[in-house]
This record gives C-alpha cells, structure tokens and sequence, in this order.
C-alpha cells in the first residue's frame, strides 16, 4: 500500500487509544504517539500510557524516548515521526493523540525554526518584563507580533529567542505545506457531561493504580523541582505528597484541571475544518470508522 496516514485526535480520556489499538489490529499497522507526555520514561500512569498488554497487541512508535530531564523540541518530534513514516512498511500508519501542535506539525508540514530552548537568554528576557519584551518584539518581528497576543509572554519569548539565536526574524522561519502523501483525519468527542464522567473515573483509576507512588518515586529520583511534575495530574499529587491537600482534595483537582485542559483541546482541534468527527459513545465506533477509512483508502 502507498505512504498514508490516519490520524485519531479529540480531547483527553475520550477514548483514542482504545479505538486506535482496534483500529491499528484491523488495518495490521502500527500507531505513531503525538502526547507530549508520553514520550518520557517513568510517567506511566499519570499521562494514561498504553500498558503492557496493549503495546503487545499493536507496536507503538515515540513513547519512552526521553528522560524526564531532557526536552524534546516540537522540530525534534516532527523530524522523528517523519523518519518513521519515511521508513515504515505498514500504511496506513495512525498518529494517535491529544497534543495539538504534534499532530500540526505532521499535518500540515510545519515549517520549524530548528532553535533550541536557551535558558540563560530566557531568563534574562524575563527579568525585562513582558511589556517591554512585546515592545521589542514589535520592533524586529512586527509581523510575528500581531500573530501573539501581548500578554502572551511564552510565544513572545519564543519569538525573541529566536531572533537572537539566528538574527532573522520568526516569522521569516515559519510556514506550513502539504505533505506528499494523504492523510485522513478523525475526531473523537463525546457529549460534555460524559466527558467529565470519563475524567472522573481516569482520576479515580489512576490514583487506585498507584499514581500518588509513581510520583513518590520520580520526587525522589529527579526531585520534586523536575518540571514535568508540575504538569496535570503530577502537580497535584505532589502538592498532597507535600501536606498542602488532602487526597480527595488532589483528585477533585485533577479533575477540575483535566476538565479545563479538554476544552482547550476542543476549541483546538474544532477550528481544523478538515477533521471528521465521530461520537466516541456510539456503540458502532469501531464499524462507523472503520467503514470511513475503507471508503477513503479504497479512493486512493
């Protein structure tokens, strides 16, 4: 079969993986991950990771590539998926996940300024303010600036950052194409009030799992300073393991904070006209997709 891709996007706990793995089985192909989580060794429960049996059953691509003190660039995980598609004898291949940009990235062939993160400029830039950094932003990228809101102190960085690095302005470093190959592209989503009652059991399911010991443990190994536990569901459990919560108090926060992050991923991968969107409750999931990717691959 020729190069193709099928991507499973939607909000968090709406059911990806599940679909995925069935999917992946159906069509005897493999699933890229686009989490920006899951990427990291040791963070299991916390970023929903698929198990042991689940890799078992289809192989998965970008999951435990990083430790958990390194950093991955958006321009590093495009140039990983792409070498895996480049490279792969199993099409059509899934990109499976909730991260946005990842699947952006990939999609719609971004073009990436290869920069990497400068912490000691970064902090220097902070010092100034987020007023006067816009102010300079509006000087030597003004194209870039009306792009970034100016409270948007992180892109407005970014953006700075880059100008620095390489003396040209972001904006003359970005840009999207096609890729050479087609792409379909999936939406999971479910009614609101179900979404909150699947974040609620995940919560409940990864705390019975052992979440509050995978974060006892990664404290101890990397410290609690280790950025990737002040992200959703780390950040809670480290404040209970810190005597600032109670329990109950970190889950219903995981919760709240699960909630929230979903919507974002809604209004996100909403504003992509290109995405067809299926109920993830429908009791026929598995067939209604199923049938719309053998329509769309027998049109290839």
């Amino acid at each position: 079969m020729n190069k193709s891709l099928i991507v499973i996007c939607g909000p968090t706990a709406v059911g990806k993986s599940t679909l995925a793995i069935d999917l992946a089985q159906t069509l005897n192909t493999a699933i890229i991950s686009a989490d920006s989580r899951q990427i990291y060794r040791e963070f299991d429960i916390g970023t929903a990771k698929p198990d042991h049996c689940q890799l078992q059953q289809v192989p998965h691509f970008l999951l435990d590539i990083c430790e958990p003190t390194e950093i991955l660039t958006l321009a590093q995980y495009q140039e990983l998926a792409n070498q895996i598609i480049e490279n792969s004898a199993s099409f059509p291949l899934l990109l499976v996940g909730g991260t946005g940009l990842y699947i952006k990235s990939i999609v719609k062939k971004l073009l990436i300024p290869r920069v990497s993160p400068q912490y000691q400029l970064r902090e220097q830039l902070q010092s100034l303010g987020q007023k006067q950094l816009y102010n300079f932003l509006q000087q030597i990228d003004p194209q870039a600036a009306q792009k970034i809101s100016p409270a948007d102190q992180t892109r407005t960085i970014r953006a700075l950052e880059v100008y620095y690095v390489t003396g040209s302005p972001i904006s003359q470093q970005q840009g999207q194409s096609n890729p050479e190959y087609p792409i379909l592209q999936i939406g999971l989503d479910s009614d609101r009030d179900r979404l909150r009652e699947k974040i609620h059991r995940r919560a409940q399911s990864m705390i019975s799992a052992g979440l509050v010991e995978e974060v006892k443990q990664i404290s101890q190994k990397y410290g609690s300073d280790l950025p990737l536990l002040n992200t959703l569901g780390y950040g809670e459990i480290k404040r209970y393991l810190a005597g600032e919560n109670s329990l109950e108090d970190a889950q219903n926060d995981i919760v709240l904070h699960t909630n929230q992050f979903a919507k974002r991923q809604r209004t996100w991968f909403r504003a992509d006209s290109s995405i067809t969107w299926f109920d993830a409750d429908s009791p026929n999931l598995l067939k209604e997709v199923s049938l719309f990717v053998a329509d769309w691959l027998n049109l290839l």
